[in-house]
């Protein structure tokens, strides 16, 4: 059975105790530089959380989901907590899900005015349509006394910034009306995450609840009523969400441990995430409706590993040359494989954790080329298996 934890982060001490309130008999696990997390289950279940605080900020968001998921490996990674709500959608204790996530802070300063240079990430296909689902059946609240009403968990854009918005009419008010105004709910930390978990390959779903309307009716005694019930609300469908995303791991590894052995052709990794869905049948790849034959095969040792590497490094050259990948793309892409490599000369067992979190990142990199994804499925696992 898969032993990776999902990874749950919040911005807020009473975010944290919310979450906190959901395991059973946490216990600390100490960073090496410092950060301190809790690891416990959800009661009931076999789905173990890791629990972290970033403090507020999109960076200091970044730099805690980097280091958790290095440390943790996580099936996911979970933000949860509050965010104020926009154009007056959603109402106060609603739980948003975010579809995508919008840096609104970028631009250009020119003589004309300021223009926008909007950064997005989507959440993962997987992880979007399980949260709809769950929406769906609706039973995720049942356990939560004391609702003035029944709170609804909608789908949608967050807009993620560095500053906290409370005004309709000031010039970010208007900036992320004229740019960004499909977007929900606003806060400040989920583009730090969305971007931490891009780069490292790891599934990353945004939760939150509507604990105000960043209309200028904020208020400390709005806050102090409507906090602890928006916090208590996202964590709530974050555990029902982690629950099923460990379960779903579960039921994939029992379903490929029973799968016969077969002969006659080489019988590639199966891996079936809500992140990245990668199958290997005999001499190709199958991602999503595309196959793709002649995959990287799997590399039994240090000595295949590094020749599969090399190889692969030709394959991404191609693809910058035809202009598929991108020029900083490809450049981060060649530094996470250089990583790679090196780590794998050494044959250690830390080498081989360094070398799979190192091709998760460039997984992460290169997720929208489907054919390099898929050639580079085989030598994450086989990574793994370095001694």
């Amino acid at each position: 059975m898969p032993k990776n934890p999902v990874v749950i982060l919040t911005a807020l001490n009473l975010e944290y105790q919310a979450m906190r309130q959901k395991l059973s008999r946490p216990q600390v696990h100490r960073h090496k530089r410092g950060t301190r997390f809790e690891v416990g289950t959800v009661q009931g279940t076999s789905c173990r959380i890791v629990l972290g605080l970033t403090n507020k900020g999109n960076q200091s968001a970044a730099v805690i989901a980097e280091r958790a998921i290095q440390e943790f490996s996580p099936v996911a990674l979970l933000f949860v907590g509050v965010a104020g709500a926009l154009w007056g959608t959603a109402r106060l204790g609603d739980v948003v899900m975010a579809s995508h996530v919008y840096a609104y802070h970028g631009g250009t300063s020119e003589d004309d005015g300021l223009k926008a240079r909007p950064r997005v990430w989507e959440t993962a296909h997987g992880i979007s349509q399980l949260g709809s689902h769950l929406a769906r059946v609706d039973d995720w609240a049942d356990d939560m006394p004391g609702r003035e009403h029944v709170p609804q968990v909608r789908f949608g854009a967050i807009a993620a910034g560095e500053v906290v918005q409370n005004s309709r009419i000031s010039a970010e008010a208007r900036w992320i009306r004229q740019h960004y105004n499909d977007a929900l709910a606003i806060e400040m930390e989920a583009a730090g995450i969305a971007q931490a978990g891009h780069l490292n390959g790891a599934p990353v779903a945004i939760i939150r609840g509507i604990s105000d309307r960043a209309d200028g009716t904020k208020s400390s005694a709005n806050d102090r009523n409507w906090q602890p019930q928006a916090a208590a609300n996202a964590a709530a469908f974050a555990t029902r969400l982690a629950v099923e995303l460990v379960a779903e791991q579960e039921q994939i590894a029992m379903s490929e441990a029973e799968q016969p052995q077969t002969g006659g052709g080489t019988q590639e990794h199966v891996s079936n995430t809500a992140h990245n869905s990668t199958i290997g049948i005999m001499a190709g790849s199958v991602k999503e409706s595309s196959v793709f034959m002649n995959a990287a095969p799997k590399a039994t040792g240090p000595t295949d590993l590094i020749a599969d590497l090399d190889s692969f490094r030709e394959h991404m050259a191609r693809h910058h040359l035809d202009g598929s990948l991108d020029g900083d793309t490809y450049q981060e892409a060649l530094v996470e494989l250089r990583s790679a490599r090196q780590a794998a000369s050494e044959n250690t067992a830390e080498a081989s954790k360094t070398t799979t979190m190192a091709l998760k990142r460039l997984r992460g990199l290169i997720a929208d080329s489907p054919e390099l994804t898929a050639r580079l499925a085989p030598m994450v696992v086989a990574a793994g298996n370095l001694s």
